[in-house]
């Protein structure tokens, strides 16, 4: 049996009063492409930072591919690649000087072939030669996916890489991030925009005041926790609330229920209602409601 990629181990983290992480266990195997979710203040960037050996933690360990993060800290560094959610970069550099140095930094000379490659695949070949302070911020936002891959590790964390982001660039890097995990990368991604966890994660760990509250593969945690939605405009609103239904934000009534027969047996109560159904829309379960509905046990 294979190591895992990331193994943590009783991880519990302290700002004074603040419990950042409350004794996190979780493992990560090599070739996921694992989902990291939480509200802000979770306690997810203090985990990504005691992965990365930022921070300290105060019990507990953490290993990355068999390395632990402190008493072999080196290889581990070495086996991680970080895209933190800040934008973090040197001014006085060209995006290519900056990526030679970063190879520098793990012992790695005469990486050109691969940092060309890495800059044709997040369209940055046109940018090589300029100066970090003239890019926009998605292209410095490219340039730190860039540092985190130039190494090559097998375990990449992305924190909120597409905060910011255009919808072109998004699609661009996904499309370049898949790639690294069908050729075996492990993903570890943490995003608020939990469309992307529910498309790209196979498996998803939810995070609460620095416990882990939910842990299983994407499809599990839709079925076990969300339900479909009737969402209704209707002639009569007070009847259709009368009949079960609340309003949502956007003013329609909605009636949730787990199985497609109920479909039938709701319309009736309406039509019984007097509502007067005018337009009608039928809602698959999907991780926001699933992730709210996690939140609110928790």
């Amino acid at each position: 049996m294979s190591l895992p990629a990331i193994r943590i181990s009783g991880v519990a983290k302290r700002y004074g009063t603040l419990q950042a992480l409350g004794g996190v266990d979780l493992e990560i195997g090599q070739g996921e492409f694992f989902g990291l979710l939480g509200p802000n203040g979770a306690g997810k960037t203090t985990l990504i930072s005691a992965l990365s050996g930022l921070v300290r933690p105060d019990a507990g360990s953490l290993e990355i591919m068999g390395h632990d993060v402190v008493a072999d800290y080196r290889n581990a560094r070495r086996n991680l690649g970080v895209v933190p959610q800040e934008l973090v970069f040197d001014p006085f550099f060209s995006v290519r000087e900056l990526l030679r140095m970063q190879s520098g930094y793990f012992g790695i000379r005469n990486n050109d072939d691969w940092i060309d490659e890495i800059l044709a695949s997040l369209d940055l070949s046109h940018k090589a030669q300029a100066n970090m302070r003239a890019l926009s911020g998605g292209m410095k936002r490219r340039v730190l996916v860039a540092q985190a891959l130039v190494h090559r590790p097998p375990v990449i964390v992305l924190d909120e890489p597409t905060a910011g982001v255009d919808v072109e660039l998004r699609q661009g890097l996904w499309q370049f991030i898949r790639k690294l995990n069908r050729d075996g990368h492990t993903i570890v991604l943490t995003t608020h925009y939990l469309e992307e966890a529910e498309t790209l994660c196979g498996r998803i760990a939810m995070l609460k005041a620095g416990k882990v509250v939910a842990l299983d593969t994407t499809g599990n945690l839709l079925r076990r926790f969300a339900t479909h939605s009737l969402r209704v405009r209707v002639d009569q609103p007070g009847a259709a609330l009368a009949a079960g239904g609340r309003t949502d934000a956007e003013g329609w009534i909605v009636f949730e229920f787990d199985a497609y027969a109920e479909v039938e047996g709701l319309l009736a109560r309406l039509r019984e209602a007097g509502a007067g159904v005018r337009e009608l829309q039928l809602g698959e379960p999907d991780l926001e409601r699933v992730f709210v509905e996690v939140m609110n046990r928790a």
